[in-house]
């Protein structure tokens, strides 16, 4: 393919991406998606239903159709699954935080930009589950007993005097989700350690979206939640085998990046390890998706941002810990990443 040919390619692609934005725009603003909630309907009844003519409304449909927004069978039509997935956060597709997208450019300073909203922080709690396959790679990856089925069965075996098994010897693991969000992070690593115990931290509306995902895998009393600021709540020193904070560090400022850090510096018992789960900018250029990632959290934290690794792995260093190792996640969707940082005995 000619260098003429591919930039053809481009121009083509740009003008649809940008028709397609337009066409779920239009859908939603003359209410079609609303109407298909209710149920399968053909193009006249939406016709009707929405006051529309059917000769436009019929090409919309299936514009929509082939984006995979709207299934056909037959006269009728329903909405695609990934619909049905929508919430009160992202129910306008990201219009009004995009909107806001030119008055942050426009900031004459750090001063005219809010900080991050807990509209963002409860927002990411709701649609956190979408990163579910990534947080069962993230428990295969740290090592964690592979074995979810464990405990009711060992328990009794252990009760009954038996030997436990390799894996299942010493206390279980003590798990710190520090701004848990929805905690899907930490309920996989739970999930997959079926003797590990895990504490949440975060505001009331994010542990509720939390419990819910540990009720769905039934973590049962295993699962703890303790309502605070992550940046400041009271945390039993050396009081965890491992910490993660999945989703969090770029939203907050400098000055809280630091405290998030030193919070589980404190938590973080001998020979445990803290686990940093994030956006980060990687060193080769970056694919359509990380881009938009980067911008959006612009707009929501401006005084936040998505650090390189290399600036994180220094901010570990400084605070004693060491075998510091940072992968992308490839499972994520987002190109996530994960530093695992440990701290030796003391």
């Amino acid at each position: 393919m000619s260098a003429q040919d591919r930039t053809l390619d481009r121009y083509q692609e740009l003008m649809q991406i940008n028709a397609a934005s337009h066409v779920l725009r239009a859908a939603r603003e003359v209410g079609l998606f609303d109407a298909l909630r209710t149920g399968q309907k053909t193009v006249p009844q939406l016709a009707e239903t929405l006051g529309l003519r059917p000769e436009g409304l019929s090409l919309l449909v299936d514009c929509l159709i082939s984006m995979n927004v709207i299934e056909r069978y037959e006269e009728d039509h329903a909405l695609a699954p990934v619909m049905q997935l929508l919430c009160q956060y992202d129910g306008d597709l990201g219009d009004l935080a995009w909107q806001r997208l030119a008055t942050q450019l426009r900031a004459s300073s750090d001063a005219d930009s809010p900080t991050v909203t807990r509209d963002y922080l409860e927002a990411l709690a709701a649609t956190q589950w979408v990163h579910t396959p990534a947080a069962m790679q993230v428990a295969e990856m740290l090592d964690l007993p592979g074995n979810p089925e464990i405990p009711p069965a060992s328990d009794v075996a252990l009760a009954a005097g038996a030997s436990p098994p390799a894996d299942l010897a010493g206390p279980p693991l003590r798990i710190l989700d520090l701004g848990c969000g929805s905690a899907v992070w930490s309920s996989a690593m739970a999930y997959r350690d079926g003797r590990a115990t895990v504490l949440a931290v975060d505001a009331a509306p994010s542990l509720a979206a939390a419990r819910s995902t540990a009720e769905s895998i039934q973590l049962g009393s295993r699962f703890q939640t303790e309502v605070g600021d992550p940046e400041s709540i009271e945390l039993p020193e050396a009081g965890f085998d491992l910490i993660v904070i999945a989703q969090r560090l770029h939203a907050a400022t400098p000055q809280g990046r630091d405290r998030l850090l030193d919070q589980a510096r404190r938590a973080l018992a001998p020979g445990g390890r803290i686990v940093l789960i994030d956006l980060f900018r990687g060193p080769a250029r970056p694919r359509l998706s990380e881009t938009i990632e980067a911008l959006r959290v612009h707009i929501a934290a401006p005084l936040g941002g998505v650090q390189s690794a290399e600036e994180l792995r220094q901010r570990l260093l400084a605070r004693g810990l060491s075998d510091i190792r940072f992968t992308f996640i490839a499972a994520s969707r987002v190109n996530l990443g994960m530093i695992v940082a440990a701290v030796g005995d003391r």
